[in-house]
């Protein structure tokens, strides 16, 4: 046949233009099953373009069926139910991931209005555009036999212990104190106290803090994070006592910030535990220096003058001795702020970024905590080099060693159902109220009924809460009642009951007031109060708490919220992002609905400042 005849020339129209027709003009054939399944896809777009354009019925909206039409138009066609639920279901799960694309674009601008927006940085760092590329340089090195070791068995044992990293060139992880290369001195003043071997945050801490990285490290209460920091740095002070001795007024080499005096003394007290094993064993004296309110400044500027290696302080007496030139940071590489998100979120961000203007040249920073929710996080990250951060468990979370009753108690007999509270366990016991006065009551009312009691609050001078403390911690106090002064880092050993007289406005305060007991791997007791007068979001936080933790939730707890559907969506990832709220860290909501979050907004909208609507908590600091 000529290629020019009427039919071929047909059939190359018909091939260019895409035609599904063959050479002599026949559909190919669409079974009847696919023929009716794109019918109900054409009339479900419509309708869902309908729903997207205003949700308008089709008797409401001129051309557009709702979703009567909908199942008319399906019946009429003969479509069958299977078939239209199986569309259904496409279209609503579909549906429900863009409904989660916009919570997460709703939380990640929600997220970005509340950070801060400068730098957690010195002011003439920021000012002079100073940035850091590299970690500080250090001669530490893991043995060779771990090195040589690939990186699957290091997630192995990360696995193993829960640890999880992040972070570039992370150090291995390693499993006992002589992989660390401490000197015997050291590991017999760790068995002297019971530590055989490193608990999980110190196998993967201990190493990062030696190899010079900046860090973030996050694990639950009685975990053993002050160790964490406390060995690396009486090692690196040993390296430059040995290498130059500190001259007068020289010091301090390393620096580490609490936002409590309490904290600060206890570790103080663990330094010089060390301390006096070392030089035992013919190392170098190493000073060490309080600055906290309440104490002399005479008796740390005695110190100072002699060359100080390691300076505790609270940020409040260390901004006033900089500023009097009382001491330099001129010399200092190792900076520690413990419960690091407590101090930032208190409103003492401006007073960090003063301190940091006081170094002369780069440090090595290390932040920890027990509650660091992720816009802490974000935050804390601007100040560090490549920071390698740490985390055992949930930033958050509940340690699995306290046993947590929760017990509906009417307010006004609180104070006498607390003895009933005191034969669940022997003594120590520690009791924390909200306020001040309450305070007091329980405790007058404890020695009223013979129970021996001391009290610790900010309405005392320091002298009173130090003996109060010492009282407690020798065993001459059964029990010691006290404001959250008390809840963040101290150890009390043997703590077997925790009794919240109140349950605090925060989660992140009930977490850190019931990590006082279950520490080390002991069991522990916590008994919180709760009745009315809580507000509905805390205990929700705490409902998901105790769900998290596996412990029982009581029935008045179990009806609060939206039932099983509403647990679950709760503690679900959106977008592999951490559960619950990233403003506060509670886990019955998310940061779209975060009471905190709200209240922080209209102190400010009030022309209240951050540091005035926290007052409140600051003032025991």
């Amino acid at each position: 046949m000529d290629s020019s005849s009427p039919s071929a020339s047909k059939r190359y129209r018909k091939e260019e233009n895409g035609s599904e027709e063959e050479e002599d003009g026949y559909d190919v054939y669409v079974p009847v099953k696919e023929r009716k399944k794109q019918k109900i896809k054409q009339i479900l777009k419509i309708s869902q373009e309908d729903e997207e354009s205003g949700g308008l019925s089709g008797q409401e909206k001129e051309g557009g069926p709702g979703e009567e039409d909908v199942q008319e138009l399906a019946r009429k066609n003969n479509i069958s139910l299977l078939d239209q639920h199986t569309e259904l279901k496409k279209i609503a799960e579909a549906r429900k991931e863009s409904e989660l694309e916009k919570q997460r674009r709703e939380e990640k601008r929600l997220l970005e209005a509340v950070a801060e927006k400068r730098a957690l940085m010195g002011v003439s760092e920021l000012a002079r555009g100073v940035q850091y590329e590299d970690p500080v340089v250090t001669a530490w090195r893991p043995p060779r036999r771990v090195l040589a070791m690939d990186s699957k068995r290091h997630n192995r044992v990360r696995a193993k212990y829960k640890i999880l990293v992040e972070g570039e060139d992370v150090p291995p992880p390693l499993k006992s104190f002589a992989d660390m290369k401490f000197p015997r001195c050291i590991l017999k003043a760790l068995q002297k106290k019971g530590i055989e071997k490193p608990s999980p945050i110190q196998m993967q801490g201990i190493p990062a803090a030696l190899k010079g990285r900046d860090m973030i490290g996050i694990a639950f209460t009685g975990s053993g994070k002050s160790m964490v920091f406390i060995l690396p740095i009486i090692m690196f002070c040993i390296e430059q006592e040995k290498k130059m001795p500190f001259m007068t007024n020289e010091g301090p080499y390393g620096l580490i910030i609490v936002p409590s005096r309490e904290l600060a003394k206890q570790i103080k007290d663990n330094i010089e535990y060390v301390c006096k094993f070392i030089e035992a064993d013919d190392f170098p004296e190493l000073r060490t220096c309080l600055a906290i309110g309440g104490e002399p400044v005479a008796t740390a500027l005695h110190i100072i003058k002699q060359g100080v290696h390691i300076m505790v302080c609270t940020p409040g007496r260390l901004i006033d001795m900089l500023d009097k030139k009382m001491v330099r940071l001129d010399v200092c590489r190792y900076l520690v702020m413990d419960e690091a998100d407590r101090m930032i979120d208190m409103g003492f961000e401006e007073d960090v970024r003063t301190i940091y203007s006081y170094f002369k040249a780069q440090r090595q920073t290390l932040l920890f905590s027990a509650t660091m929710p992720k816009k802490i996080q974000n935050f804390a990250r601007s100040a560090l080099v490549k920071p390698v951060t740490v985390n055992v468990g949930r930033a958050g979370a509940a340690s699995m060693c306290v046993v947590q009753e929760v017990e509906y108690v009417k307010q006004e007999a609180k104070v006498t159902h607390i003895l009933t509270c005191l034969d669940k366990t022997p003594p120590p016991v520690l009791i924390f109220a909200e306020k001040k006065q309450d305070v007091d009551l329980i405790q007058e009312y404890l020695l009223l009924k013979g129970v021996t009691a001391a009290a610790i609050h900010g309405g005392k001078d320091q002298e009173e809460r130090s003996a109060a403390v010492q009282a407690f911690q020798r065993g001459d106090k059964d029990v010691l009642v006290a404001t959250d002064v008390a809840s963040k880092g101290l150890d009390f050993p043997g703590i077997k009951h925790v009794i919240n007289y109140d349950m605090p406005d925060d989660i992140e305060n009930y977490v850190h007031r019931i990590g006082r007991t279950g520490r080390s791997g002991q069991q522990g007791v916590a008994t919180t109060f709760v009745n009315k007068a809580n507000d509905e979001s805390v205990l929700l936080d705490l409902k998901h708490l105790l769900i998290e933790a596996s412990q029982k939730v009581p029935p008045f707890l179990t009806m609060i919220g939206g039932g099983e559907e509403d647990l679950l969506a709760a503690l679900e990832d959106v977008g592999g992002e951490e559960r619950g709220c990233s403003y506060c860290g509670g886990l019955g909501h998310r940061i779209t609905a975060c009471p905190r979050l709200e209240a922080m907004q209209n102190k400010q909208a009030a022309g209240i400042g951050r540091k005035d609507y926290l007052a409140a908590n600051a003032a025991d600091y």
